[in-house]
């Protein structure tokens, strides 16, 4: 019997990108905002969530994101700027954006849904914006708080960083927060 499982896909971020992210939570907590905020080892750059998946497609997924990366070269990016989701009136996420081959983060995104959309994956409604969640916000945030929080963090800018290889995560959301584990991984070529 094929078990379910919770999943998406992403990049990991190296080790000192997180650091730095870390280092971005901290300062914003001094600014009193009320959000539940990733373990920085938790933090992806999500490409896909796929939700609630049965063990038996995850060699269909593997294909659908090694045909997304095919003739897809290794992304140079770095994390850059802050921001809110959906805005700042009403913020629900914060979030670090994103800098260097945007676009062909975009264009891998976009082969990854129309791959997985041919094996049944409903598309997503709103449009990609690649970014990295710092935090969710469970209740009001005070806009005052939250635009010197944007301001003094809207210069922020990592080092480049290389995402190589897309992975299938698998999430289990325990009381202590999500547990990530890899599935499957798909190498960009060189």
């Amino acid at each position: 019997m094929s078990e379910t499982i919770r999943s998406f896909i992403a990049f990991e971020l190296p080790d000192d990108v997180l650091a730095a992210l870390s280092g971005v939570q901290e300062r914003l907590t001094s600014y009193r905002l009320r959000a539940k905020w990733v373990r920085p080892a938790s933090i992806h750059l999500t490409l896909k969530f796929l939700g609630n998946i049965e063990s038996d497609n995850i060699d269909a997924i593997k294909s659908a994101m090694a045909s997304a990366a095919e003739g897809c070269a290794p992304l140079s990016l770095a994390a850059k700027g802050i921001g809110v989701f959906p805005n700042i009136r009403r913020p629900r996420v914060i979030w670090i954006g994103l800098s260097g081959a945007v676009n062909q983060l975009m264009k891998l995104q976009r082969k990854l849904e129309d791959h997985l959309g041919d094996i049944g994956f409903a598309k997503e409604n709103r449009p990609f914006k690649g970014h990295l969640t710092l935090g969710r916000f469970k209740v009001g945030v005070n806009s005052k708080e939250i635009l010197q929080a944007l301001t003094e963090f809207s210069v922020f800018e990592t080092h480049t960083f290389t995402a190589r290889e897309l992975i299938l995560y698998k999430s289990e959301l325990k009381p202590s927060g999500a547990v990530y584990s890899k599935l499957e991984r798909i190498s960009l070529e060189h």
